[in-house]
């Protein structure tokens, strides 16, 4: 039991429980196979009330504290990797949108996100820059009342059914990292090209895409926030982005152990269950050593970024190390499942999959260690 879960957050859980019940689980591998989550997903989640729980009451939210996007994360992923987006939409993107809106664009854009009507993605990768946003090549130019946007994206995760996407691109290609913008561009925007879906080796049911930009004509007023100021913001949004990106990390790895100390009970070799072996039970006891140190970790941070602390030394800690122990586990998990865990029909094989991409996206970890390395003096 953890000290921030009250009586209200077990029953939310025990409802997101029964919706992916009852919603998601008979159908998920279906939907793998697809490599699609079904076009009318994204409303049913809405209309549970899973969409953006934090927004004020007047846009459609019921001001929910982040505890909630904690269990929807949790819970979520314990079903399997990259499920209709839920996560990037709430607490990555749209907090983008409400933060950064004015109020007029807030009530355009915000009822749409929590209900489901509109769902959303961030467009910054891009081909031959990686994390290199200084170097963007997508422009926007100012022409009267609207922006010209041209470029190309690539790896955008919900980019094929994003209504909104929120497109980081350079308006003043001279000041490098200081002449990012935010511009908001909506689905039918002229010029607004969704290029292929990416065939990824893991979370097949997750859409990630390309986006192209060919003259699109933006009006102006679907910029965020200032000109110019959109490598800040970015910036300022991570501490929750890496957080939340732990959190699923951290949830896989529970629920890989927890169903693999359930297959070694139950697999036998030499005459009694593998997990009577000492090989076995050693390794068990590593990972759930492991599981308990990272749950402790995360658990401290998310009390502490509810209380507003500034914790991104430690949140690109934590994504780093939770995602490579995650990686090790998954791999250990499925080594003891012998044979059985390279089968696609074993969920340790669709984990050890689903896994890998964690220690990439949200900021690879290798970019972890250079911000905890200057944040610490070096």
């Amino acid at each position: 039991m953890t000290s921030y879960m009250k009586e209200e957050h077990y029953i939310f859980r025990d409802s997101v429980r029964r919706f992916l019940n009852k919603e998601v689980i008979p159908y998920y591998r279906e939907w793998t196979k697809q490599k699609s989550v079904p076009d009318n997903f994204f409303k049913k989640m809405g209309d549970q009330g899973f969409l953006v729980p934090w927004a004020d009451e007047k846009y459609g939210g019921f001001n929910a504290d982040f505890v909630y996007s904690v269990i929807l994360a949790e819970e979520f992923e314990r079903v399997e990797s990259g499920i209709g987006g839920c996560v990037l939409h709430n607490d990555i993107i749209v907090p983008y949108l409400y933060d950064l809106g004015t109020e007029e664009q807030r009530q355009r854009w915000i009822p749409k996100c929590i209900t489901g009507e509109c769902s959303t993605a961030i467009a910054m990768t891009e081909p031959g820059t990686g994390s290199d946003l200084g170097n963007l090549q997508t422009r926007a130019v100012r022409d009267g009342d609207d922006y010209i946007i041209n470029g190309e994206k690539t790896f955008i995760s919900n980019g094929l059914r994003a209504g909104l996407v929120i497109v980081a691109c350079k308006t003043d290609p001279s000041a490098g990292h200081k002449g990012i913008s935010l511009i908001v561009v909506e689905e039918g925007t002229p010029g607004f090209i969704r290029g292929k879906k990416l065939e990824k080796i893991g979370q097949p049911a997750g859409d990630t895409s390309e986006l192209i930009f060919e003259d699109a004509r933006v009006p102006a007023g679907n910029l965020l926030g200032e000109e110019n100021k959109g490598f800040y913001y970015l910036m300022e949004n991570l501490q929750q982005e890496r957080l939340m990106c732990a959190i699923q990390a951290i949830a896989a790895a529970e629920e890989s152990l927890r169903i693999t100390i359930d297959y070694v009970k139950q697999r036998e070799a030499f005459g009694k269950p593998i997990s009577k072996l000492q090989n076995t039970q050693f390794k068990i006891a590593e990972m759930a050593t492991e599981v308990a140190l990272g749950r402790s970790f995360i658990d401290d941070l998310i009390v502490r970024h509810m209380d507003g602390e500034d914790v991104v030394t430690e949140t690109s800690m934590a994504k780093w190390w939770v995602t490579d122990m995650a990686k090790r586990l998954v791999a250990s998990c499925m080594q003891l499942h012998g044979g059985y865990g390279f089968m696609e029909e074993y969920a340790i094989a669709r984990r050890y999959r689903d896994i890998a991409v964690t220690s990439i996206y949200a900021g690879t970890n290798e970019i972890m260690k250079h911000i905890i390395a200057k944040k610490i003096g070096l």
